[in-house]
């Protein structure tokens, strides 16, 4: 059993969560006193003064030492309260330089977490053990509230503003991250899990890219597919901009049905539109240019991970 469990709070899994739950036993501690206190004098005042026949209360106006000592202590340790307080709001109120910053949005009902790198993830929150991450937030719907207890950490999130929170998760094993503002029926339901884990872990898991994309290859669910992945991909990584759906020529070439053809390339020779070929014009743009086109394409290599090549490839195969 921990310090923070024997108070009835759930495991602390950060600096944090330390700090604030001294507060709190400092807090409760004082309030049991002073609620000792005034029982106590309570009791006695009611026994010593009871009733008695014959015996008549002397009166009483007023005393100002007393006065004094009841109106200054209290004021002093309301003081004592709001900075202690406000120490700790200062201190976690801007995230270090250091952070891994983190993109929260959260919308009916799911949180949706994006990392440095544009892996993306669906409820599911991965962190490195012992380093410093930073949570950029916004709501695409309704007002929510980003409370992760084991953190000790919340905050609004509030539709059309980025609101901030931070912290350094130090206890690995998986959290509960969830809502806790209501937001619609499935309030209940809005919940994630944080994984903390070790560095070499979390690279792992970046690797892959997060975990969004296994629901589009796991055949679970009709509405995602391989080829929605890959949809998703276009409109993500910009190929939009240059690669229309529609055969109309622009900036680059159409991916309407061009999977399977032959692609006459500006050297006079031609190649055929594969998996091969997508996956070299994607790591090395300016290895076959197309006929009538400049070579504007950026290099992807880095940028993509194997998951979302796969989908572009499926994307652009269905394009028939």
């Amino acid at each position: 059993m921990t310090w923070a469990t024997k108070w009835m709070l759930p495991a602390e899994g950060s600096d944090y969560a330390h700090q604030s739950d001294v507060i709190y036993a400092g807090l409760f501690i004082l309030c049991m006193l002073m609620f000792a206190g005034i029982v106590l004098a309570t009791v006695y005042f009611a026994w010593r003064y009871r009733f008695k026949a014959g015996r008549v209360t002397p009166h009483q106006t007023h005393d100002t030492q007393l006065e004094i000592i009841w109106s200054i202590l209290p004021t002093a340790l309301c003081v004592v309260i709001f900075f202690v307080g406000l120490n700790g709001y200062l201190k976690y109120a801007v995230a270090p330089g250091n952070s891994m910053e983190i993109q929260v949005t959260a919308k009916q009902w799911l949180w949706q977490f994006e990392y440095p790198d544009g892996s993306r993830t669906i409820n599911d929150l991965h962190l490195p053990v012992g380093k410093n991450a930073h949570f950029v937030m916004t709501s695409e719907d309704v007002l929510h509230d980003f409370f992760v207890p084991d953190m000790r950490v919340k905050m609004d999130i509030v539709p059309g503003r980025y609101t901030e929170v931070w912290f350094n998760p130090t206890v690995m094993g998986t959290h509960v991250v969830t809502c806790a503002e209501y937001c619609g029926k499935g309030h209940s339901d809005m919940h994630a899990v944080l994984t903390v884990e070790n560095d070499a872990d979390f690279a792992k898991f970046l690797e892959t890219g997060g975990t969004e994309w296994e629901d589009y290859f796991s055949g679970k669910d009709p509405t995602k597919t391989p080829e929605a992945w890959g949809h998703l991909q276009w409109e993500r990584k910009g190929c939009s901009s240059c690669h229309n759906l529609d055969g109309t020529r622009s900036k680059g070439p159409s991916w309407k049905g061009i999977w399977g053809k032959m692609e006459k390339l500006n050297n006079g020779t031609t190649v055929l539109v594969d998996e091969a070929y997508i996956r070299e014009s994607e790591m090395q743009p300016q290895a076959k240019i197309v006929d009538g086109f400049e070579p504007i394409m950026p290099t992807f290599q880095g940028l993509l991970k194997e998951n979302e090549i796969r989908g572009i490839v499926a994307f652009i195969k269905s394009l028939q």
